[in-house]
């Protein structure tokens, strides 16, 4: 089997896996549902569900290393003369658009499932901060300044503490704002979904107060990371 056969079955496997699971999830709950029962329910062995899935919420929550990612993506890929929050505003606005699940967007079921695990509800969480922290990696990494996320080290506490007390806080201050915005306008979907509201009435509600969010933060973040243009 040639490399490219390869790694297409294995993105097989991995949906195939990720879609069994969705689907006892939605009809027992998610903290009911065992590994061994998705397993036998995807006709692969246990290990084989732990390999692609070390963390059982990740099952549920399988975009999530497209979710960390997403903000640090839109500020390494804004346009010459873009700030990172014209960037990042720009990109929530097309994501509400087409009704992406990285902006909220699912079905009624799977929010419920969400809001309803304390688990998943956990993770959650958990994925805003690590956007966060990547978001300030990258501002830190755009900008020539040093971001603090928190993240610990192997130079123990004396000597992150040394490091947080000279580093520049802007990066991670920046991103603290700007993933707020983003973390309030998806519990916006989140709970326009948990309404019954359609994807296109969500869309038309947030997009609009995505825009009135953007906006309280233009005065202070509009000319922050702005990308040079071409000499």
């Amino acid at each position: 089997m040639s490399a490219g056969l390869r790694e297409l079955k294995k993105r097989q496997t991995r949906q195939a896996i990720s879609d069994t699971a969705t689907r006892l999830f939605l009809e027992h709950g998610f903290e009911k549902v065992t590994i061994a029962e998705i397993a036998a329910a995807a006709q692969v062995a246990k290990m084989t569900v732990t390999n692609y899935f070390p963390r059982k919420e990740d099952l549920a929550l399988d975009y999530h290393e497209t979710f960390t990612a997403s903000l640090a993506r839109a500020v390494a890929a804004r346009e010459a003369g873009e700030s990172a929050l014209g960037a990042l505003r720009r990109e929530l606005l097309a994501a509400v658009e087409r009704h992406d699940a990285v902006a909220g967007f699912s079905g009624p079921d799977f929010a419920r499932m969400v809001t309803g695990s304390p688990t998943l509800a956990a993770r959650l969480r958990e994925l805003h901060d690590l956007r966060e922290e990547a978001l300030a990696r990258a501002l830190a990494a755009e900008t020539g300044e040093t971001a603090e996320t928190g993240e610990a080290g192997e130079a123990g506490e004396a000597g992150e503490a040394a490091t947080a007390a000279s580093g520049d806080l802007t990066p991670r201050a920046a991103a603290a704002l700007l993933a707020a915005a983003h973390r309030v306008l998806f519990q916006q979907v989140m709970e326009l979904t948990l309404a019954g509201r359609s994807h296109q009435e969500i869309a038309t509600v947030v997009a609009g107060s995505a825009r009135q969010v953007f906006d309280l933060l233009e005065p202070s973040l509009g000319r922050y990371a702005v990308r040079p243009s071409p000499a």
